[in-house]
């Protein structure tokens, strides 16, 4: 293990993210915050930052398991780092790494019981992290750091969400450039939208923020729900559908091929999962709650969306719907976005390849010397990525079973210790009766806050990236 090239890289990025920390403080100054918390983070992060990267060299062998432990290491650093605000803000250390922690993993959980009490400042860099994050902070990295070179794409595989790497490029730079350009257009196109819809700059950025990352904090305690406008509601809608999908897909739909949607079959997958769920929950809602169709559906579109896609903002308290309206959202929560999008969860593409792979068992039980390979987009899949899909799920649930006895041990009642378990390991935000999306994470026991701080770390790295570090051959020459 080249301890060098790791300490020498981490101080690179806590440099990079002293620099992100400036805009925060920009924002302090013109607003007429306190500029404390982000002037001492920023001193804090960046001297450490130069010290690490001046006093070790990033030159020699690269191997993938520098790759594992600087992004594992790098995720965990930002959010550590990431916390000092919060903590200078009056918040305890645990509760400022759980919530800077579900900022930067996307997850959207949060331990704030009054939110608009804290600056604006606060609440801003609080949004920025879940945009920083929903692309990958590492992939930023990777896209303006030079000197990674073929480096890069070692932490470009540990990072990448889902089970393929999706190159469009030759060098992973220039990979790492386009996803990022393609995420910065349409943020853009968003935040525009929701300005011309009549929210303010300030709402329109940070909810931008939160809805292109898949990552639901709002600046306000209601969330989305205190707007309570249907074009708002189906601005956020269209752009929480965008974000769930493949940014690779939208970049060759732009410039490569404007039938890659309907040639893409995890897209189509994804697609039809939003679809059947939302008319399984307007009809919940219209039959179970008494609601008109319209209504029904207003709600059921916008929280169907939110869940897949791992968003979590709320338009309504779905927590006090029919247990059937609520049996239709914890289905999705097992699901969540597309690979290579800024969603959680399992993955569209994994759910499909396992439905396909289950079929293909069945039909080899009936004809045992066929050979019939699972294909996806007309491709055969290699055994090893089945494999790896097929250790993924089992390892997930196995993360998600073990949190859940945890939590219920500390006291949480049931429902609450596997919406809370499900919630950060999927990096979706609320879940059902004690963290509720009306509720927060701050009744979580001290010890059960570290153990969903670990899920959304895990989660968000897709489970092998932060595992295989607990593995005694990682550490082994």
């Amino acid at each position: 293990m080249n301890y060098a090239v790791i300490y020498n890289v981490l101080g690179e990025l806590l440099t990079f993210l002293a620099l992100l920390m400036l805009i925060p403080l920009f924002v302090a100054f013109y607003y007429g915050d306190s500029p404390v918390p982000f002037a001492a983070a920023v001193v804090i992060t960046g001297t450490l930052g130069l010290v690490l990267s001046r006093k070790y060299s990033a030159q020699g062998e690269w191997k993938i398991k520098e790759g594992f432990a600087i992004v594992a290491l790098g995720w965990l650093s930002v959010a550590v780092f990431g916390s000092i605000p919060y903590v200078l803000d009056g918040i305890s250390p645990v509760n400022a790494l759980f919530e800077s922690m579900s900022g930067f993993t996307t997850t959207g959980a949060t331990i704030m019981q009054d939110i608009e009490s804290h600056s604006r400042s606060i609440l801003f860099w609080r949004c920025m992290t879940q945009w920083l994050g929903g692309m990958g902070i590492i992939m930023i990295f990777i896209a303006i750091l030079p000197k990674l070179g073929v480096a890069g794409r070692q932490l470009f595989r540990a990072e990448a969400p889902g089970p393929t790497e999706d190159k469009l490029k030759p060098r992973i730079r220039g990979t790492a450039r386009i996803l990022w350009t393609v995420y910065v257009f349409i943020s853009v196109v968003q935040a525009v939208a929701l300005r011309l819809a009549g929210m303010s700059y300030y709402d329109a950025i940070t909810h931008t923020f939160t809805t292109m990352s898949t990552g639901g904090f709002s600046p306000y305690g209601p969330g989305i729900a205190g707007f309570n406008d249907p074009l708002i509601e189906g601005i956020i809608v269209v752009f929480m559908f965008i974000a769930g999908a493949n940014f690779a897909l939208h970049y060759r739909v732009l410039y490569v091929d404007r039938n890659s949607f309907i040639k893409d079959e995890e897209f189509k997958f994804y697609t039809v999962i939003i679809l059947l769920a939302t008319l399984v929950l307007t009809f919940s809602l219209w039959k179970d709650m008494g609601q008109t169709v319209e209504t029904a559906f207003r709600y059921a579109v916008f929280q169907v969306v939110s869940i897949t896609t791992t968003t979590g903002y709320a338009s309504a308290d779905f927590d006090i719907w029919s247990d059937s309206a609520r049996i239709v959202l914890l289905a999705v929560m097992f699901i969540g976005g597309s690979a290579g999008s800024t969603a959680g969860g399992v993955k569209a593409v994994r759910i499909l390849l396992l439905l396909k792979y289950g079929k293909n068992v069945l039909f080899k039980a009936l004809h045992p010397k066929a050979i019939k390979p699972v294909k996806y987009n007309s491709k055969a899949v290699p055994e090893e990525i089945m494999q790896s899909i097929v250790s993924f799920v089992v390892i997930y649930m196995m993360i998600f079973a073990i949190s859940t006895g945890i939590l219920a041990l500390m006291g949480m009642d049931l429902i609450s210790s596997i919406t809370a378990s499900i919630a950060t390991l999927g990096n979706i935000g609320p879940g059902f009766n004690a963290v509720g999306p009306m509720a927060n994470f701050d009744v979580v026991p001290f010890l059960g806050k570290l153990l969903l701080i670990a899920n959304m770390w895990i989660g968000r790295l897709e489970v092998f990236t932060v595992i295989v570090m607990l593995t005694p051959e990682f550490w082994k020459d």
